[in-house]
């Protein structure tokens, strides 16, 4: 069972770029997905989620409307396309599994089964 996460880089503020989380011995659809991330010096924090039934997804207010989150179930991957990036968004970003629904802001929590291993993202110019 692993989850990786990939597609972190270097770009310039208001530019965009999309992380992936790949899931292997396990299928993604039963799974609530989170997003997390973790900036030099402070804590980790959730970003966004998509629950396991139904999609529900979830976005903190800093993200809203900036970022999108998004499930294959073809390619067993949950994406988080993250737009109009600022350098705040710069961190270590980490994709996470669990077995159940979770909706709202409770999937902000780290009461996660399985994470990844992260991917750097640094917004700069």
């Amino acid at each position: 069972v692993q989850l990786q996460a990939s597609g972190g880089g270097l770009v310039q503020p208001g530019g965009s770029l999309r992380v992936s989380c790949e899931a292997s011995g396990f299928t993604l659809d039963y799974y609530t997905i989170g997003w997390f991330r973790q900036a030099p010096g402070k804590e980790r924090e959730g970003v966004s989620c998509i629950s396991s039934v139904g999609g529900f997804t979830y976005y903190v207010d800093s993200v809203k409307g900036r970022f999108t989150i998004s499930r294959d179930s073809a390619k067993n991957t949950v994406y988080l396309q993250m737009n109009s990036l600022k350098p705040e968004d710069t961190a270590v970003y980490y994709c996470a599994a669990v077995p159940k629904v979770v909706r709202g802001s409770a999937c902000r929590r780290p009461n996660y089964d399985y994470w990844g291993q992260g991917t750097l993202v640094t917004v700069s110019s």
